[in-house]
């Protein structure tokens, strides 16, 4: 009889387990339900030594995307945004700056771009126009001199007017002196002006230039004459 009752209460306590891991498995199943993809997913339901154990996958890991490599096996540079900055609308013409210059009459050539106030936009789109040309490998990055003489200063070998400058640019020092115009000033740093009116594609792109000079300019503003 001992042996009976023993039978059907281990009968009873594992119906008892039984049923309890299956409420188990429902309740995990409905949270986990409504919990995806925050909580990890429940894997299996096992009994061991008489315990409920309830083991739960891990949850995966977000895999980073790998880097793009090249075919030479580095890794390739990020791709640069594009600027969302207005574009500013060319106010000159889209004519080489070599041909505007012989063309045009003597002292005659004014930048189309005010200066007063300064465009901090204007002055930074010049700035790539002038490294686009290399003009920071002689002059410096910000025109403040290097193997050839600084932008910067009070000093302007030829003259610090419009006219002067976007023909000095434009045609060279050579040309500029068979156009007629003098020497009116001598810095340190002393040798010819090659011609970039060929180099830059337009008229506006040497304006452009010209006003990013002009942004940088370090000397007394009572001596600005442009």
């Amino acid at each position: 009889m001992k042996f009976c009752n023993v039978g059907i209460v281990a009968m009873l306590s594992m119906l008892s387990i039984t049923v309890s891991a299956a409420g188990i498995n429902q309740l995990t199943e409905k949270a986990a339900e409504r919990s995806k993809p925050v909580i990890a997913e429940v894997k299996k339901v096992e009994m061991a030594s008489g315990k409920i154990i309830v083991a739960a996958a891990e949850a995966p890991a977000t895999a980073e995307a790998a880097p793009a490599v090249g075919a030479d096996g580095f890794t390739l540079p990020e791709q640069k945004k594009k600027s969302t900055a207005p574009e500013i609308k060319p106010l000159a013409s889209d004519k080489s700056p070599h041909d505007v210059a012989m063309a045009a009459e003597k002292g005659t050539l004014k930048n189309p771009y005010s200066y007063k106030p300064m465009d901090a936009g204007l002055a930074e789109a010049g700035k790539k126009k002038y490294m686009s040309v290399s003009c920071n490998g002689c002059h410096g990055g910000n025109g403040g001199g290097g193997m050839c003489p600084p932008l910067s200063n009070e000093t302007w070998v030829y003259g610090a007017d419009d006219d002067t400058l976007f023909r000095l640019v434009a045609l060279g020092s050579d040309e500029l002196l068979k156009q007629g115009y003098t020497r009116k000033g001598r810095e340190n740093v002393v040798g010819p002006m090659p011609a970039h009116g060929k180099l830059l594609k337009t008229e506006d792109d040497l304006w452009r230039i010209i006003y990013f000079i002009r942004s940088n300019f370090r000397g007394s503003e009572a001596n600005i004459k442009w």
